[in-house]
């Protein structure tokens, strides 16, 4: 599955994108199993009511089913001006 990281999520993790292999069946599930792999995951993702995803493009919530999913994106809220 592709993982794209936006914004301060990206200097966070070190990296804008990635190939993920993984079981998770929810986006929580990716989260949790992102977090679990090393702390510059846990650092951008300590604060889940900061970030927004969307699945395939589509923007949903963090219990949204990744089944036949190809793609994550997680970004902060986005802010007018």
């Amino acid at each position: 599955m592709k993982v794209l990281y936006f914004a301060w999520l990206r200097e966070r993790i070190g990296t804008g994108s990635e190939e993920v292999e993984t079981n998770a069946s929810t986006v929580a599930e990716l989260v949790a199993e992102l977090t679990s792999r090393e702390d510059r995951y846990a650092a951008a993702f300590a604060d889940m009511s900061a970030v927004r995803v969307a699945v395939d493009q589509t923007m949903t919530d963090i219990d949204a089913s990744l089944t036949g999913a190809g793609e994550v994106a997680f970004f902060p809220p986005m802010t007018g001006g």
